[in-house]
């Protein structure tokens, strides 16, 4: 049986009881693939695509892949981060990092999966969706999936359109937003522009689901046959 390991931040990950609502996106992907296949979420709070294999996470996730695995790579928000820990340049060292876990896949016959990070809720003076948010992260990770023939998901431009589709206002839905006492983990209430509910988590799960039914990856004979296109319709902000 084929198994997804995700490596990848805090927008991917497994989060304790103590951050609820916030919601990875990992954690909801299980939803849209049928029970012959497996998902293991290595994706960590505050981790970069340096940190991350620093770590040994990646040696981790490489003593358990398998031939036909598949491993989902998406790093880059904390990538932007100026410690020395974490940061990255996007056209260079990043690209450097991310090229070892495409190697780590290849080594042991799996398939790597480059995901661009995905959008910020970050609106420019004009009301308009920041395209610059991540700067040139997602530009760089397509231009290395291109340089190692590999399939990348451009799940930077797909959540930049989704969320152009929702007024600034609606789209705090996705988000980890509440006012005081809305939440019990935040009693003095939260506005994180990066980090997702619970919505915005099985929404980006679907999202990345629809790329990969889109994409030419073996992968999406494993989809449900769910409505993962109409992921508009299933989770609109109206109904919450």
């Amino acid at each position: 049986m084929p198994t997804i390991f995700i490596a990848g931040d805090s927008t991917a990950a497994t989060k304790a009881e103590n951050r609820r609502p916030e919601t990875g996106w990992g954690e909801k992907l299980a939803t849209y693939f049928d029970q012959n296949l497996q998902i293991e979420n290595h994706a960590m709070n505050g981790r970069s695509s340096k940190s991350f294999i620093h770590e040994q996470r990646l040696e981790t996730i490489k003593n358990r892949l398998a031939p036909g695995d598949y491993l989902f790579i998406q790093f880059g928000h904390n990538d932007q981060k100026i410690d020395e820990s974490r940061g990255t340049l996007p056209y260079g060292s990043y690209l450097t990092y991310l090229t070892q876990y495409i190697e780590a896949s290849k080594e042991k016959v799996a398939c790597p999966v480059l995901l661009t990070p995905i959008s910020r809720r970050d609106y420019l003076p004009d009301g308009s969706l920041n395209p610059l948010t991540l700067g040139e992260y997602p530009q760089a990770m397509k231009q290395l999936a291109q340089m190692h023939d590999v399939i990348v998901l451009d799940i930077f431009a797909k959540t930049q359109e989704w969320l152009k589709t929702y007024s600034p206002e609606e789209t705090t839905k996705f988000f980890l937003h509440g006012k005081p006492n809305e939440f019990a983990c935040y009693p003095e209430g939260v506005c994180d522009n990066t980090h997702l509910s619970d919505l915005g988590a099985e929404t980006i799960a679907a999202i990345i689901a629809q790329a990969v039914q889109e994409s030419q990856l073996p992968l999406k004979h494993y989809l449900r046959d769910s409505s993962i296109k109409n992921y508009k319709e299933d989770f609109n902000v109206d109904n919450y």
